[in-house]
């Protein structure tokens, strides 16, 4: 029997909500901001076709030994700038999961994101992809506050 494992990281922003939706969805903001600390995502690997049933995908690469990560999937829900919802491919691996973002207008130039990602079988799979996330995030804060 497998057991689906979830998780969700709540974030705060210093960035307008429509800034921190095309750091999601526009390529030019992707590879400023996607992968963790110490990886790298060329901007020649990323494609987004934002709409639900186009596709998307990202090659991370490790800055010390080059070592390259596909991810990619599908977007099941576009709503611009509220909410993206899209399959998720582990990283060089065929399992998928689905990850919920959802952004709110705090005022003042400032975005809540509460980010779900469930369908993991595995819980060391979970712990690890959290903390990926949880590095990329500190990335996507830095760069949607440079962009203000």
């Amino acid at each position: 029997m497998t057991t689906t494992r979830d998780f969700t990281i709540t974030r705060e922003f210093a960035a307008p909500r429509e800034l921190v939706f095309r750091a999601w969805t526009d390529p030019q903001h992707l590879t400023r901001w996607y992968g963790p600390r110490g990886c790298s995502t060329p901007l020649d690997s990323i494609s987004a076709d934002v709409r639900p049933g186009g596709t998307w995908r990202a090659t991370m690469v490790v800055d010390a030994t080059g070592q390259e990560f596909p991810t990619g999937g599908f977007y099941l829900e576009v709503r611009a700038p509220e909410r993206l919802v899209f399959t998720w491919r582990e990283p060089g691996g065929d399992a998928e999961s689905v990850i919920t973002v959802d952004l709110a207008d705090l005022g003042d130039g400032r975005t809540a994101m509460t980010f779900h990602q469930a369908g993991f079988t595995r819980e060391d799979t979970r712990r690890g992809v959290h903390s990926g996330w949880t590095s990329a995030f500190e990335r996507l804060a830095e760069h949607v506050t440079e962009d203000t």
